[in-house]
């Protein structure tokens, strides 16, 4: 199987027709970067984190950010290895062979789309903050209309939008983190007098007030959080100067988690002691409240309103393009590869949008919206967990089959093929974590019918091509 997609750019600048333009500056792919890092599941999902795991939270969050660094690492030197690579599922396919391609960009596709879903269950949640008399299914419905008709234009349209987006949750992070910091010097007191101070760490139970299983627990809900870092991965084909501006946006994920992630989630648990914290509501509400800002909760309920549309505007970006590589090479029925004359896969985007109804659907088939984004959010993460390993088999196939490659590799992955190792155990460890407790087991039992589900499918494409 060839490296490269059967499409070149010509050698006088002209770009054939089945090949996606390059359309994404440095600023786009920066901000979609950071974007893709800050899930929904830092809104969403911390009260619950932390209502698990304590402070110890932070440690989580600071671990699987450490651990992916090196997924993403090894995504970047692959990518740069050859520029005919349009994604991971490219790569996927050429060190692994054809199966690896069909079963990494289906799976991704399903990874964004069930995410997607959670992001639509989300925004209808958020919408009855303003609206509770309003039916869940409109504002759904209309979220996924909303995205299909800004992402139909251009690429440079999908970069610009997620560049917006992004930016709202980063002013909003930011605003919570000196928020926070301001209460914890003033050692602000709470409604019931309990002050803002450092020792809430360790104070109520210990820095793992849960034991180690609470701990165990944190992770269920965190590696949720982190799905989408590999975006930067998807948009690389349509990136300006990729050799520049790729190992850029990698370089800066670490700072950025620590910043965002455990930066905020520091201010929230040493201003409320961790045992008061709702594990229902979004905790930002609670601290912007705390500081006196009586149009708090609207705000931070706008922030994650636009954060879980940028998660859903990102899947709904990067299951177009992952559907039509694979329609390019066959693994996708041909009509998902056509291109419209601005190089948008059209009938790919439409495609993933049908299935986003989906979510529709959930919204009343749970008890309640934590519950039902529950569910979907453990599916999502064990998708991932399958694309991120794909990540590493490719890594450490291509050093044992490439080693001319990686020696001649301007951006190695740190720590090489043990540090890959070492990663694939943690997420041995993370799969255990997801066993423990029965609403994330349910997940776990689902997910493996989708691999039976495209092994046999799989398996007749294979057969009728050799017919």
């Amino acid at each position: 199987m060839s490296a490269a997609p059967s499409h070149h750019t010509a050698h006088d600048g002209q770009e054939e027709p089945t090949r996606l333009a390059r359309n994404l500056s440095n600023r786009h792919l920066q901000l979609i970067a950071i974007g893709g890092a800050i899930g929904t599941g830092l809104f969403m999902g911390s009260g619950k984190t932390i209502s698990l795991a304590g402070p110890s939270i932070l440690l989580v969050y600071a671990i699987i950010g450490f651990m992916l660094f090196f997924v993403m690492r090894a995504l970047g030197e692959l990518l740069l290895s050859n520029l005919h690579y349009r994604s991971f599922a490219d790569f996927a396919g050429d060190l692994l062979g054809p199966w690896a391609k069909f079963y990494t960009g289906w799976t991704y596709w399903l990874c964004w789309i069930v995410t997607g879903v959670a992001d639509v269950v989300a925004v209808a949640g958020y919408m009855a903050f303003w609206f509770p008399e309003l039916a869940l299914w409109i504002p759904a419905l209309g979220l996924i209309l909303v995205l299909l008709v800004l992402n139909l234009p251009s690429v440079r349209n999908f970069g610009e939008i997620e560049f917006w987006f992004a930016l709202i949750k980063i002013i909003a992070i930011v605003g919570l983190i000196v928020t926070g910091m301001f209460m914890l010097l003033t050692q602000f007191a709470l409604p019931d007098g309990t002050r803002a101070s450092i020792t809430h760490l360790w104070a109520n139970g210990g820095f793992f007030p849960n034991g180690f299983m609470g701990f165990v627990a944190g992770f269920q809900i965190a590696v949720f959080a982190f799905v989408g870092i590999e975006l930067v991965g998807t948009a690389a084909a349509e990136t300006e100067n990729p050799e520049r501006n790729l190992p850029k946006a990698i370089n800066s994920i670490p700072w950025r988690i620590v910043l965002f992630y455990v930066g905020a989630l520091f201010v929230i648990v040493t201003v409320t002691p961790w045992d008061r914290i709702s594990p229902e509501h979004s905790p930002f509400v609670a601290m912007f409240s705390l500081a006196g800002l009586s149009i708090a909760a609207h705000v931070v309920n706008f922030v994650v309103l636009t954060s879980a549309a940028s998660s859903a505007n990102s899947g709904i970006y990067s299951t177009s393009r992952m559907i039509f590589g694979l329609a390019d090479s066959g693994h996708a029925p041909k009509k998902l590869g056509e291109l419209n004359k601005r190089k948008v896969p059209v009938n790919a985007l439409f495609f993933s949008c049908i299935f986003l109804l989906s979510g529709v659907a959930l919204l009343y088939a749970g008890k309640s919206i934590i519950e039902a984004f529950t569910l979907v959010t453990t599916i999502s993460a064990v998708l991932f967990i399958f694309v991120w390993s794909i990540i590493l088999a490719s890594y450490i196939q291509y050093r044992r089959t490439r080693p001319e490659l990686h020696a001649r590799s301007h951006f190695k992955m740190p720590g090489g093929v043990p540090m890959a190792l070492v990663v694939f155990a943690f997420f041995g460890f993370v799969l255990w974590a997801l066993a423990q407790k029965p609403d994330t087991a349910l997940a776990l039992v689902v997910t493996p019918l989708w691999f039976v589900f495209l092994g046999v499918v799989y398996f007749f494409i294979r057969n009728r091509r050799k017919g």
